[in-house]
């Protein structure tokens, strides 16, 4: 039913397996080990990408809160109106809210087929989901991509005494299946436990601290939310004890799977977080120095003419084209004599002439001549 989930888990661990088997050995119980963890890894390398943009959808859905709260307040008694404008608001920033869950969604399925291709190594039990076959035929029997030989080569790994397939739970019936020619002794419990119990330890506490990290990131107004505020605790004290009281039912490699898969998580959202920072922060820094640019300097008023369609502007172009469009006008004396007076008065006395003034435009006019 979901073999497009176990086909593809069980190649990539069976191409890691082939990788640290080649150095370590085939049956080496590190080499199945390390197959798991970096199984892990593959999958949160190619979920890189998507979880920085999880983290930016986070922090923009919390920039866009007061807005939604407006929304939701502004049509609290329509709800299918309140979705379309919620919808508009999403639309206008760009925001998907299907990108904040993608990397949770894609790992629940390897998770899955993870635990499917382990339990399928050991198919002797006779619970739901398992084929109640002998140990002979169970050795014999490949498991999806993983020949009779890998199978027989899972089996007889031993990470320091424990099949890494082996629960702390698993009945004495099913662990006969790990008994082979190569390895005749029957795994002990408490080798099991002493795997197990510490893995259980360090998932739970990297559970707690990535939580812990994740509750920090949040701004005020996110964990004064009362929803944000349950989920902040089931994810800092629930699941971590989840971990230890669901760890004896879980496969060694289970385990491994969870411890992995937290460190990656611990130190991917460091680096992830401190670029992201870094970015915004370069981003204030820019608009801190460019509003420094365009501000007047001290003492200095602003020139309303550098703002482009002020009214001072556009005055001081409409006057600059009247003065382009106004003829020149000369301020040199007139060489002309000024012409004689034709007045009755004798004595032959001539008026004093009157010296010449060019003719401007009121509010343009030049400063006039000084009389002589």
């Amino acid at each position: 039913m979901l073999n497009f989930i176990y086909y593809p888990v069980s190649a990539i661990l069976w191409v890691w397996h082939k990788v640290f088997g080649f150095v370590l050995g085939a049956d080496s119980g590190i080499a199945w080990a390390l197959s798991v963890v970096f199984l892990v890894f593959t999958l949160r390398a190619v979920l890189y990408k998507p979880f920085v943009k999880q983290v930016r959808t986070t922090r923009q859905m919390q920039e866009l809160q007061p807005q939604i709260k407006a929304l939701q307040k502004k049509y609290a008694g329509d709800r299918q109106r309140q979705a379309v404008e919620m919808q508009k608001l999403q639309k206008e920033h760009g925001f998907n809210p299907i990108m904040g869950c993608l990397p949770v969604l894609a790992q629940a399925p390897v998770f899955i087929g993870l635990f499917h291709v382990l339990r399928s190594f050991n198919r002797t039990g006779t619970g739901m989901g398992q084929l109640s076959m002998d140990p002979i035929t169970n050795a014999n029997t490949p498991n999806y991509v993983f020949s009779a030989t890998d199978v027989q080569s899972f089996l007889d790994a031993r990470l320091f005494g424990a099949p890494i397939s082996a629960a702390i739970t698993t009945p004495v019936a099913q662990l006969q299946a790990y008994v082979t020619e190569n390895v005749p002794e029957l795994p002990s419990r408490l080798n099991i436990i002493l795997v197990a119990v510490p893995l259980m330890i360090i998932a739970s506490i990297a559970t707690h601290f990535n939580s812990r990290a994740s509750v920090a990131r949040q701004s005020e107004a996110a964990a004064a939310n009362p929803q944000s505020a349950i989920m902040n605790k089931l994810a800092l004290y629930v699941f971590p004890l989840g971990v230890l009281v669901g760890g004896p039912f879980l496969p060694i490699a289970i385990l491994l799977y969870w411890v992995s898969n937290n460190m990656w998580t611990y130190g991917q959202q460091h680096l992830v977080f401190r670029k992201i920072d870094a970015e915004e922060e370069e981003k204030k820094q820019e608009a801190i120095t460019r509003r420094n640019d365009n501000a007047p300097k001290p003492g200095a008023r602003p020139d309303p003419t550098k703002k482009k369609g002020s009214p001072a502007a556009l005055k001081t172009a409409d006057s600059s084209d009247e003065e382009a469009e106004q003829p020149e006008v000369s301020l040199e004396k007139s060489e002309k004599p000024a012409p004689k007076s034709s007045g009755a008065s004798g004595g032959g006395s001539t008026p004093k002439p009157k010296q010449n003034r060019p003719q401007t435009n009121r509010g343009n006019s030049p400063k006039r001549n000084k009389r002589r």
